[in-house]
């Protein structure tokens, strides 16, 4: 899924629409989607039409459609996190003393 030179509503909206697709696929209806997804009715026709949802209902409409899998790699890090238990390594200097 690559989204360049897009607003987030077309973002949104692009989305929805993918989410009606795959519902149709597995010809499910509106209300059999919402039966399994555990979202009301309202809110996937909302949903469909505007692309707007909250975060966990789109993550329940996700896993009802056998997508949930799709956010595992979403805003991965490139880098290793630091531990909260790194030992810094810190170099000894010896210091020389002067002779009086």
């Amino acid at each position: 899924m690559m989204f360049i030179l897009k607003t987030p509503h077309e973002i949104q909206t692009e989305i929805a629409q993918r989410i009606k697709a795959l519902r149709l696929e597995q010809n499910l209806s509106q209300q059999g989607l919402c039966d399994r997804s555990d979202i009301t009715l309202a809110s996937l026709r909302r949903f469909e039409r505007t692309g707007l949802i909250a975060f966990d209902s789109l993550l329940r409409l996700a896993n009802a459609l056998g997508r949930l899998d799709d956010f595992e790699n979403l805003f991965v890090s490139d880098q290793k996190p630091d531990t909260l238990f790194k030992e810094e390594v810190v170099s000894k200097v010896r210091k020389r003393g002067t002779r009086k």
